[in-house]
């Protein structure tokens, strides 16, 4: 298939800079999977939508506040570094945003320093000189890594607000943001109607978010994120489909951890380790009987994934209808649910 066969409609006007509060209140487009109209709902009507026995999937992922804007020494030019890998002693490859040769050194705060070892078109290679250990150095001068198109700094409430009330294990640089609209008060809701919840772990990084640049889709590589899938969720979807429940993907994360866990023999199994599962147009799904999802940039893989489950035009239509019905957009915007 062909990258320009994903330019969906789009409105930057829609595109919500604040999450809705409280998280459950935003909008829900309830997509019938096999066709029909649509129709409008907000998050915590999610109950009603589902049945008992359906399990509800999602991301247990912890965003660590990895964005530590700097200045060059000399000259005091404004750059921007997101730390995503550790490779090890004081050395992290990180996405850079500014201009900056090798050698180069950026001062951060807490008194620390990063100095440029690499620049590639896609990363950057730094070595941080800091008197604190770097988790404490994060939680003190780090900030929530935002994406681009939220166009405003990242606040001290954003350390809540892009964090999922499920989020338990630390390792994503960006939020799996489908579970941002849960509340205490929705999954009290969910367990009284009967509705199973488990969770699995996909650490985001740059694999989900990075740029399709090759004309031809099928060419695209993901990076390769980490995954774990418990014995008990896997029992659990393996509960669900013996009995003829549905399970409930939140967010196109869930998506590739269950479908890369289900790869060997259409079973969800446990498992521990990494994936580079790209879910294109014409996958045949193993796992995943539903998705809730937000609305994702053109262009994506997150949209591509998406696309799969739905067809293509099926869902560029449904992009026209939230469109024309003013849903909020992307990250801390509204949702969907297809079912």
């Amino acid at each position: 298939m062909l990258l320009r066969e994903f330019d969906f409609p789009f409105d930057s006007r829609l595109i919500a800079r604040y999450p809705i509060q409280p998280r459950d209140h935003a909008r829900l487009l309830l997509v019938p999977r096999g066709g029909g109209p649509c129709s409008h709902h907000r998050v915590t009507d999610l109950p009603s939508l589902l049945n008992p026995g359906d399990v509800v999937v999602v991301n247990d992922t912890k965003v660590i506040p990895v964005r530590l804007p700097g200045r060059k020494r000399p000259g005091g030019g404004r750059v921007e570094i997101v730390l995503v890998k550790h490779l090890g002693a004081d050395t992290w490859e990180a996405l850079f945003r500014g201009r900056a040769k090798p050698g180069q050194v950026i001062e951060i705060d807490c008194d620390t320093t990063a100095t440029v070892l690499r620049r590639g078109p896609l990363r950057t290679t730094v070595r941080l000189s800091s008197a604190q250990p770097i988790g404490e150095l994060l939680q003190r001068c780090g900030r929530m890594p935002l994406p681009p198109y939220i166009k405003r700094e990242p606040t001290r409430e954003d350390r809540t607000w892009y964090q999922t009330v499920f989020a338990r294990v630390e390792g994503a640089i960006a939020s799996p943001t489908a579970s941002l609209h849960f509340t205490e008060g929705l999954l009290a809701s969910l367990r009284a109607r009967g509705i199973v919840l488990v969770t699995v772990t996909l650490h985001v990084g740059p694999g989900t978010f990075q740029p399709v640049r090759e004309s031809r889709i099928e060419n695209h590589r993901m990076e390769e994120e980490w995954i774990e899938v418990s014995a008990e969720a896997a029992d659990a979807i393996k509960h669900a489909k013996v009995n003829g429940a549905r399970v409930v993907a939140v967010g196109t994360t869930v998506v590739r951890t269950l479908e890369a866990a289900s790869l060997t023999d259409s079973v969800v199994r446990p498992m521990r380790g990494r994936t580079e599962l790209f879910i294109i147009p014409g996958y045949r799904f193993h796992a995943v009987d539903a998705l809730m999802t937000n609305f994702h940039l053109p262009r994506t893989t997150l949209l591509m994934l998406v696309s799969a489950l739905t067809g293509v035009e099926r869902l560029r239509a449904v992009y026209r209808e939230a469109i024309g019905a003013r849903y909020r957009l992307y990250s801390y915007g509204d949702a969907m649910l297809i079912i």
